[in-house]
């Protein structure tokens, strides 16, 4: 298992493709599989872990990225005659790599940050394999093996008794994941909003959530540790989810609800695939829409949200479904 070093695996607290990473090796050495990772030297694993770079390049400005991620990813193909499979959780880098060994690559793609990586995975399309998180997330010039949506830990999270009335946002500070927008919707239902996530644009922050704060109607909560995730997302009345770009996946939309929490999110990219609108939550098109959401989400039975949730996104289907790949690859 190749996990990214942007992080440690599992995250202390962001860090997506590294929790993705954690959960599929745990659930899989669970299972009785022999797992080695390959993530940062400082993870934590009940598998044999591999770690050529100390800690995560974001959490140590001392190492210098490209070289450390060089240095990871080779550690891996170079061992690749132990391994019956490689699992690639580390976009298109590694694919580069696949054409020097005999073990069969499968890579879980997260999302194209830009449509200038596509050429890499054109280019190995043919002799690797491909899973999607997202139907709406599958380029239509690639062949995929299987569709695997996220599964999470659903064991972490419960329906909060007495919920607060407040809403959440959960996720980067960044102008695509709609913070600016949440903050209005809040304001225009007269709820407070609590921004908890990484600071990823400065300047966004700066001019568009930074001027709104005041601990009373708006307040920033921060990153929000593992063992704090389940209580910021369960207690809050809903889930603002107001993207400006076609996520792939969201793993603050399937553990809010794990824990009862409606969501309300943009109808854009994978949302309608995990979204059941007017169940779980509400996909919405407009701030108006999003603004009379809000109340009718008082009326959606949380203890269902949580049952949903559970059976789409239990680690255990993931794991199952990532297994069923394996072996239909090692079938030939």
């Amino acid at each position: 298992m190749l996990a990214p070093i942007a992080w440690r695996t599992p995250p202390r607290h962001y860090g997506p493709w590294e929790q993705f990473a954690s959960l599929l090796t745990e659930g899989l050495v669970a299972a009785g599989h022999h797992v080695t990772l390959f993530a940062t030297a400082d993870s934590i694993t009940t598998a044999a872990l591999h770690g050529t770079a100390t800690t995560g390049w974001s959490e140590d400005p001392s190492i210098e990225p490209k070289v450390a991620e060089c240095l990871h990813i080779a550690a891996a193909f170079e061992r690749a005659d132990e391994f019956d499979i490689i699992h690639n959780g580390f976009d298109f880098l590694p694919l580069t790599y696949s054409g020097l060994v005999r073990t069969p690559v499968v890579t879980t793609i997260h999302g194209f940050s830009s449509s200038r990586i596509v050429p890499v995975y054109e280019r190995y399309d043919a002799t690797t394999h491909y899973v999607a998180i997202s139907d709406a997330d599958r380029h239509t010039g690639l062949m995929y093996a299987a569709t695997i949506h996220h599964g999470i830990d659903t064991d972490a999270f419960a329906v909060d008794p007495d919920p607060g009335d407040h809403l959440l946002f959960f996720g980067r500070i960044h102008p695509d994941k709609g913070a600016a927008d949440a903050i209005e919707v809040a304001r225009r239902t007269g709820r407070r909003l609590d921004i908890a996530g990484i600071v990823q644009d400065q300047e966004y922050f700066r001019d568009h959530v930074e001027p709104h704060l005041d601990d009373v109607h708006v307040r920033y909560v921060g990153p929000v540790a593992a063992d704090r995730r389940a209580a910021t997302l369960g207690g809050a009345h809903a889930l603002l989810h107001l993207i400006d770009f076609d996520e792939p996946f969201g793993y603050s939309v399937a553990e809010a609800m794990a824990c009862g929490t409606p969501v309300i999110a943009n109808a854009r990219g994978s949302m309608p695939e995990i979204i059941d609108h007017a169940t779980t939550g509400y996909l919405v098109d407009t701030l108006d829409d999003a603004v009379a959401a809000v109340d009718r989400s008082e009326s959606l039975d949380r203890a269902g949200i949580r049952e949903q949730a559970v059976t789409r996104f239990g680690a255990a289907r993931m794991i199952d479904e990532y297994v069923a790949v394996y072996r239909a690859i090692l079938r030939g």
